[in-house]
């Protein structure tokens, strides 16, 4: 009994539905102008997105009055801004030396270590035994092709000469501004970094 009921129900509706066929049309039109504006609004939302990311520019005056964490989220934004999608903040305890992990375009992995000084060149210089920890982390933990240390102040002609002898790269304040406050990605900035993982228009 149910079953023939529920026949009767549906072929009632079929038949409702064929002499109302224009209903159909216009449903489908609506829900095709629907879905038409739902992926145009998504689509300005993406690119206004990346308007913001690319639009991204520090002064040295502002990263000076970040917090230590606000200082390792602008660097991630940075490394986004250049074209490194995955850039994420790691920091924090136990982030054996790295506080933001990215990948570049080329395919190479970086990670990052960020010393933020709070009087910028007036505050302690970053020296050997920090640049020390994030040689001992940087490639034989997080697997980093290009390992870097970040700050907003100075770093001592030891730590320089250390960093040099263990293929380690230093962003200190002024190349912090120039790249902070322009347009250039960081790979641009610094030099002898290891040859792209993957091929590129320029290859």
């Amino acid at each position: 009994m149910v079953v023939v009921a529920a026949v009767g129900l549906v072929v009632t509706a079929v038949n409702w539905l064929l002499a109302h066929w224009w209903l159909l049309l216009v449903a489908s039109v609506v829900a095709v102008l629907g879905g038409i504006a739902w992926w145009q609004q998504r689509a300005q939302r993406e690119q206004w997105r990346e308007i913001q990311t690319r639009a991204v520019r520090y002064g040295l005056a502002q990263l000076d009055g970040l917090s230590h964490l606000q200082f390792e989220y602008a660097v991630r934004d940075l490394m986004r801004r250049d074209g490194c999608a995955d850039a994420v903040q790691v920091g924090g305890q136990g982030d054996l030396g790295a506080d933001v992990k990215a990948t570049d375009p080329q395919g190479r992995r970086w990670v990052i270590q960020c010393k933020h000084r709070r009087h910028g060149e007036g505050g302690s210089a970053v020296g050997t035994p920090e640049l020390q920890v994030l040689n001992g982390t940087g490639r034989p933990v997080h697997r980093a092709d290009v390992v870097v240390m970040v700050t907003n102040g100075r770093i001592t002609q030891p730590g320089r000469i250390f960093a040099r002898q263990q293929r380690l790269h230093l962003v200190d304040r002024q190349l912090l501004g120039s790249w902070a406050s322009g347009s250039q990605p960081l790979w641009e900035l610094l030099s002898a970094l290891p040859p792209p993982r993957r091929p590129t228009p320029l290859s």
